[in-house]
């Protein structure tokens, strides 16, 4: 199984320091050696981004910073899993390093999953 990891987090107003770096660093090369870590991605600020909305056929753009946002997203992983708990375990060593924040675990569609699916009314079907 493959989940994807969302974390979420107070945005930081300063790069991380050299032994922050260090130690994420030792944590994503181990990962990836085992095998666990498919691929990870840190964001920039979000006074760099912009978000796109679509609501009733009208889209709109929105340009960063999102002041309004209590938490943003600092990153992402694709993580290989026998099981959510192993998933869990995986997104816990992650924040033992990278601090106070969440992170999201997503089991990702696979077309030989067995993980149940929601239709687009919402309801719950298995492959």
């Amino acid at each position: 199984m493959r989940f994807l990891s969302i974390y979420k987090t107070v945005e930081r107003n300063t790069p991380p320091t050299a032994e922050e770096m260090a130690t994420m660093g030792k944590l994503i090369g181990d990962s990836m050696k085992a095998g666990f870590l498919l691929a990870t991605e840190g964001c920039m600020p979000t006074a760099l981004g912009a978000r796109v909305r679509r609501s009733s056929g009208k889209v709109s753009v929105t340009d960063g910073p999102f002041t309004e946002s209590k938490e943003v997203v600092g990153g992402l992983a694709i993580l290989k899993a026998d099981s959510k708990e192993e998933a869990i375990e995986m997104a816990r060593q992650f924040l033992a390093v990278a601090g106070d924040g969440e992170c999201e675990l997503r089991q990702i569609y696979e077309a030989d999953s067995t993980a149940p699916c929601v239709d687009h009314q919402g309801r719950v079907e298995v492959a």
